[in-house]
């Protein structure tokens, strides 16, 4: 009996000791590789992880490159954070996604935060270039406030009116108020920031007009098929009045005719107008002709509800020598109640 015994104890014994080296060799791999803050050295995209970037875009895919970073928690780029989603790290490496909207459109420095400190590397993130969604009003005299709307305006430097530029009376990322300087009559607005510039896709004013708050002298109502009010206060898309359409023969038509001598295009590049579209109107169509010759003719489909600014190159509508008339002419085989505004040649 007591041989059994001492033989249980030395097992025991040897099977302690088996555990022991076991628990030994788990504390030492659950040693920290260090305690030191981080250390950013360079940036590079996902392509070519060897190649340091000098700046980068707003949205982007980036690695940072480093020392201390597997700790790494937070990083925030000039004080936005990246969604913790979207971060990825190992000792000497952060892969993180840049936010889509950023407080600068250059400088953007990146921290990086551990459980043992921060660091900071002044960086180049580029918002992308201005974009210009829409613009109003679309016509008016000198020192008139125009409301330019659209994307990525942070850091303008300058509004031009082609050439000529305009004061800014206030800006934000995706607004910008100015000033129409004098002499500007008809002009295309160019919108620049330190990454750009942007061209407006539509012009500001008119050469010549042919319907503001009345039809220009020597343009007559010559509709047919339809009843045109050319002195309509509702629905005005600027000034005091517009034109009430409302056609009530399919393939009616709104016209404007001009009394001889007929109008030369010389100097003139489209025709340019507004237009308001009932919801019960999205999808229906409108063809623009120019002169009666309806081979020549555009045919537009609205593709949204409200007032449509429309420019129409004359070289889409047979670009004649001269013009005698314009007619809006009703496509649809549909009774649609119509208004236009504002119409003329740029």
């Amino acid at each position: 009996m007591q041989k059994k015994s001492t033989n249980s104890i030395a097992i025991l014994t040897f099977f302690l000791g088996i555990v022991s080296v076991v628990q030994v060799g788990c504390k030492k791999a659950d040693i920290p590789e260090n305690n030191l803050p981080p250390v950013i050295d360079a940036v590079t995209d996902l392509n070519n992880r060897s190649l340091s970037l000098t700046a980068v875009n707003y949205g982007d895919w980036i690695m940072i490159k480093g020392k201390n970073l597997a700790t790494t928690f937070k990083v925030d780029f000039n004080t936005v954070l990246a969604s913790d989603s979207l971060i990825y790290g190992d000792d000497t490496s952060v892969t993180v996604k840049i936010p889509a909207v950023l407080p600068d459109p250059v400088n953007n420095p990146i921290t990086v935060t551990t459980k043992f400190g921060s660091a900071t590397y002044n960086f180049k993130i580029l918002q992308p270039a201005p974009e210009i969604y829409s613009f109003d009003p679309m016509a008016g005299p000198a020192a008139t406030t125009v409301t330019i709307k659209g994307n990525y305006f942070r850091g303008i430097t300058n509004v031009g009116f082609d050439a000529t530029n305009a004061t800014i009376i206030s800006s934000t990322k995706d607004e910008i108020k100015v000033t129409v300087p004098a002499g500007v009559t008809s002009a295309y607005i160019y919108v620049t920031t330190p990454i750009g510039t942007v061209k407006s896709a539509l012009t500001y004013g008119y050469k010549y007009m042919i319907y503001e708050d009345l039809a220009t002298a020597t343009w007559t109502n010559t509709s047919y098929s339809a009843t045109s009010v050319l002195t309509n206060t509702t629905n005005v898309k600027r000034g005091t009045n517009s034109i009430k359409v409302n056609y009530t023969s399919t393939f009616g038509a709104l016209r404007l005719s001009k009394a001889s001598p007929s109008l030369s295009t010389t100097g003139y590049a489209a025709v340019k107008f507004a237009v308001f579209v009932p919801t019960a109107s999205v999808g229906k169509k409108v063809k623009v002709v120019l002169n009666g010759l309806s081979a020549s003719g555009l045919t537009l489909t609205f593709a949204k509800s409200g007032w449509n600014d429309i420019q129409i190159p004359l070289t889409n509508l047979g670009n004649p020598a001269t013009i005698t008339s314009i007619t809006f002419q009703e496509f649809s085989a549909m009774l649609q109640e119509l208004y236009f505004d504002d119409i003329g040649l740029i």
